[in-house]
């Protein structure tokens, strides 16, 4: 079968969407690292839009800091593919142009950092997830013990990590007489923006406190909240778009019709109008952010360990379970929303039922393991900080322990059939030689995990939290994920 291509355009069905411009007449003026599904779900279809309407200095060169995958999948296809927007109404395919270069860090760094030395670039955005960072979660600072940021103090010129590339770049840019680039962060991250300033900044101060201060004071670093469910592809997926196309696409993106982008406005050397592609623009994200974190992510989070325990493959799947639809109405409304600050004209309960909405529809296979993945990086954010807040009101939280618990069984690497767990997180080796020692005992087993300082840091030692937390525990490895989910009532 062919494949797709800018010449394979013209043959398209003419209900699939194509780039309405002249690619070749554009110019990257964002360099993103991290060129995954989600990015090319979000912020490269915005980006797309743009393009569209007339505004050619934004294509983007997407970097992977890892994998060669992306680049070897869309290389030939001169960075086109397939977005599908499912529902229950159907499917939409739109194919997606804004991809303009891709790079693969590892094979060729001095590329990417010419790439992002380019005068003509003017953002550097990031999807690296939450471990991308080199940072500790529980403080928010770069972990200047973490192998990667070791080998980029001892060899900065040579990056391999995101901050590392993020550094010397800006560094090149300064000695060159450049403007910087502004820093997008748009992973689930608190106060993205602060947090990547705050590591980068260190990191930079470490290699040349002259550079520190650079960052520190010159380079924009705006928060954002991102927001669009993206479930993993699969082989399936590739051979239905194929049959809609009449050409292979060798990695198209599902995802489903809601997607949001909230920036603070605080751009160092332009920006594009994106707010005219859907994206709010506004003086302080804190109080989206928050809302997504503890609505969306946490109650996702929590589904997915619950979820997989209860044998479920993918969140549609839960939320047919009448039991866990309970649950998670009841994490939102009783645990979650007392926390948030609403922002002013925020519809809240109509942000609750679109979620619910979202988790349920069964066109999204979005499967529970992949939305289990990294937890150790994920649960300060999306857990621990609501349960900080419900701790000050003194008020109770037993659906969020629940969730915390959940992990702690998911992580120690069996499932309740006895048979493995394909656990991805970047302290899995940590986690399960602390659960092998322990053992299925509640008693042991949760204080174990509460004591890595990097998750929980000061909550293992209150009782108010490792009580309910354990009791959790107890339940799930003494009844097993749905009848204790069920049994909350």
């Amino acid at each position: 079968m062919t494949r797709l291509s800018p010449a394979a355009l013209e043959t398209l069905p003419a209900e699939v969407e194509r780039p309405a411009y002249d690619r070749a007449a554009t110019r990257i003026g964002v360099v993103h690292l991290g060129i995954g599904a989600f990015h090319r779900a979000h912020q490269a279809v915005y980006l797309d839009d743009r393009l569209a309407a007339g505004e050619p200095d934004w294509a983007i060169c997407g970097a992977s800091l890892r994998s060669p995958d992306t680049r070897d999948a869309l290389g030939p296809q001169e960075g086109l593919y397939t977005l599908a927007v499912r529902s229950g109404a159907g499917e939409r395919l739109r194919v997606v142009g804004s991809v303009r270069q891709l790079l693969v860090a590892p094979s060729n760094p001095e590329a990417l950092l010419q790439a992002m030395s380019d005068p003509a670039v003017r953002i550097v955005s990031l999807t690296v997830t939450e471990k991308g960072y080199c940072h500790d979660p529980a403080t928010g600072t770069v972990r200047e013990d973490h192998p990667d940021i070791v080998a980029d103090l001892a060899h900065p010129r040579e990056p391999r990590s995101a901050p590392g590339y993020l550094a010397e770049a800006l560094r090149r840019r300064r000695a060159a007489g450049l403007a910087p680039f502004t820093v997008l962060c748009c992973d689930n991250l608190p106060a993205n923006g602060r947090t990547v300033h705050t590591v980068l900044s260190r990191f930079a101060e470490l290699i040349d406190p002259d550079l520190g201060r650079f960052v520190a004071g010159e380079v924009a670093f705006p928060s954002t909240m991102v927001d669009r469910i993206v479930p993993a592809t699969t082989d399936a997926d590739r051979a239905a778009i194929a049959d809609r196309l009449g050409v292979q696409d060798a990695w198209p993106v599902m995802t489903e019709p809601f997607t949001q982008w909230v920036i603070e406005d605080r751009f160092g050397a332009g920006r594009p109008r994106l707010e005219d592609s859907g994206a709010t623009l506004v003086g302080d994200v804190a109080p989206y952010e928050l809302m997504k974190l503890r609505l969306l992510n946490g109650s996702h989070s929590t589904l997915a360990y619950l979820g997989y325990l209860a044998g479920y493959e993918t969140v549609s799947d839960v939320m047919a379970d009448a039991a866990f639809a309970r649950l998670v109405r009841g994490l939102m409304d009783e645990e979650v929303t007392p926390t948030l600050p609403v922002p002013p004209g925020a519809d809240l309960a109509g942000y609750k039922r679109s979620l619910q909405e979202r988790f349920a529809n069964p066109a999204l296979k979005h499967r529970t393991w992949q939305i289990a993945m990294d937890g150790s990086q994920k649960l300060p954010q999306r857990l621990l900080g609501t349960i900080r807040d419900r701790l000050a009101a003194d008020a109770p939280f037993r659906r969020l322990a629940l969730g915390v618990a959940a992990w702690m069984r998911y992580v120690s690497g069996v499932d309740e059939g006895g048979r493995p767990i394909d656990v991805r997180d970047p302290m899995s080796a940590r986690l399960r030689a602390l659960a092998d020692e322990a053992g299925p005992v509640a008693d042991r087993l949760a204080p174990a995990l509460l004591g890595i300082g990097e998750i929980f840091g000061d909550l293992a030692r209150d009782p108010r939290f490792a009580a309910p937390v354990t009791e959790a525990l107890r339940r799930l490895l003494a009844k097993g994920a749905k009848r204790t989910v069920a049994g909350l009532g």
